[in-house]
């Protein structure tokens, strides 16, 4: 498995920036919000952190069983300088589209990690794949999209983990409190196509949490 590293944010911060690890999850789910997450490391302030990090196996969620996640999220709270997440609605995603709402998610992610630290240097952004505009304090110019950045930087890595326990776990609570909504298998799928999912809309119809936009090719 490929390790993710500090390489790139070691560069910046010897720059005197803040850098901020940002990642999405839900992008291609039928149900529930996109989120994001925005995590904060100082690799300086524990030469040790980086090793520690990879030996706790911080890395793409998308590679990581759901209760290794689980310990790993917290472990990443514990040991970052500060977090943030970020959340956009179905009804935002239908209305606006999903990267807008993806890049609405990181900028609340990147705002509520801020307001958890001192920025006494400049912050600098690298997120999985794209760029954000219009993130306050925050220029293009201080951004770095990174393809597959979370099996590159170990900031990213925590924030796809971050990002993906946050939803999986909001997920989960609706079909858990609602049991109209566990028909739909959200519980084990977290909104995602399934065939039980997709079955369960066709015989149920949608809810508040469905993305139109994305389940109209679904007969109802």
């Amino acid at each position: 498995m490929i390790s993710p590293n500090f390489e790139e944010e070691k560069k910046l911060i010897e720059n005197n920036f803040l850098v901020f690890g940002i990642d999405e999850v839900g992008r291609g789910a039928l149900a529930g919000p996109v989120a994001a997450a925005a995590v904060v490391f100082d690799p300086f302030s524990n030469g040790k952190l980086e090793t520690f990090l990879q030996q706790k196996g911080v890395n793409d969620s998308k590679m990581i069983s759901a209760v290794k996640r689980v310990k790993l999220s917290k472990l990443i709270k514990r040991c970052s300088l500060s977090w943030g997440v970020g959340l956009s609605t179905a009804g935002e995603i239908d209305k606006k589209g999903i990267i807008w709402a993806t890049c609405k998610a990181m900028r609340t992610a990147v705002l509520a990690a801020i307001q958890k630290t001192n920025l006494e240097r400049k912050p600098f952004l690298l997120i999985d794949a794209l760029r954000v505009k219009y993130v306050p304090g925050v220029g293009l110019a201080n951004q770095k999209a990174i393809i597959r950045g979370d099996q590159k930087s170990l900031s990213i890595a925590a924030a796809s983990i971050v990002a993906k326990v946050y939803r999986d776990s909001l997920m989960a609570n609706l079909s858990e409190r609602f049991p109209f909504y566990s028909n739909f298998g959200w519980k084990r799928n977290k909104g995602y196509g399934t065939k039980l999912h997709r079955e369960a809309i066709i015989h149920f119809g949608k809810t508040r949490y469905h993305r139109e936009s994305f389940i109209k090719s679904i007969k109802l």
